[in-house]
């Protein structure tokens, strides 16, 4: 039996949930939901899928993303939820040792953006924010420390955690990593209308960052478009579409409008990749939707 789930804090906490609750025998596979939808990852009979897309060949799914709802009998649960966490929290209640409330909780609220504008602004005040942004939107290289935080948060309260040495070393990485973010967003971000267009594509390597800094530093705008190369490559572009978290008038089911463009999301938020041919027809599009805001 294997844990196959998405490599950010969600997906951690969703293999913490599934480790105690099931005869877990495997090491976690950690993909991204693009590889699902593309059938790039061999699902297998007996793997438990979490905070990504249906595949037919697991044996139990849980996930909460509107664009990844299903019409069809299986086995888990799915539900318009904060967090996936939350989904298997609530499936498999009563049947933990440790009380997981508490980090459950603060996954729902990092998961759906239900932030202060403090803590995007000084995550390091905030231990669980904080911890998020040490895997949030990493690489696939970082399966050891995602691997090793499941160990910890399994076995330790959150103030003993944050001593651990390679947390420590991270979350100061984090910290210098948002001061420079800022600067880099300031200089690539443009709003056009109520829409902040972040555009990274004159980097080889995209610098990375809080993705909620933006929504602080233009509070006028309703969503923000974030464009960058997928790979060096740059044969493929990703999009990333979110509303504002502090000015809360962006109409338009984000997850729904991406899986037009091969992605997908919830309804705030959400993304997309595709061959960077298209991009001079699929980037104007959607903007072109965000600067309308209507719900369909």
């Amino acid at each position: 039996m294997r844990i196959v789930t998405r490599p950010d804090f969600d997906g951690l906490v969703c293999a913490i949930l599934l480790f105690e609750a099931e005869n877990i025998t495997e090491p976690v596979e950690w993909v991204e939901p693009h590889e699902i939808q593309k059938k790039l990852v061999d699902i297998k009979d007996g793997d438990i899928m979490a905070n990504l897309p249906y595949d037919e060949r697991c044996s139990m799914w849980f996930d909460h993303h509107y664009s990844n709802m299903i019409d069809k009998t299986f086995k888990g649960s799915f539900r318009i939820a904060p967090s996936a966490a939350g989904v298997v929290f609530a499936y498999y209640k009563g049947k933990f040792k440790r009380d997981y409330t508490e980090l459950v909780r603060e996954t729902d609220k990092i998961d759906s953006a239900e932030l202060s504008i403090d803590e995007v602004s000084c995550p390091e005040k905030y231990p669980y924010i904080l911890l998020s942004m040490t895997v949030s939107n990493r690489s696939m290289a970082d399966e050891q420390y995602l691997n090793r935080l499941i160990l910890l948060l399994k076995k330790h309260d959150m103030t003993d955690v944050m001593k651990d040495s390679e947390v420590k070393e991270r979350c100061a990485a984090v910290v210098e990593e948002n001061k420079i973010y800022k600067l880099v967003l300031t200089k690539n971000t443009i709003l056009k209308g109520q829409v902040s267009i972040t555009d990274l594509r004159s980097y080889n390597k995209a610098p990375e960052g809080n993705r909620f800094l933006v929504y602080s530093l233009y509070p006028e705008a309703v969503v923000s478009v974030r464009i960058k190369y997928d790979d060096a490559s740059k044969e493929k572009t990703a999009v990333s579409v979110g509303h504002s978290i502090f000015n809360r008038k962006c109409n338009v089911n984000v997850g729904g409008m991406l899986a037009k463009f091969d992605g997908g999301g919830h309804w705030g938020a959400g993304a997309c990749r595709f061959p960077s041919n298209k991009a001079d027809e699929y980037i104007p599009e959607i903007i072109s939707i965000l600067l309308e805001n209507r719900s369909e």
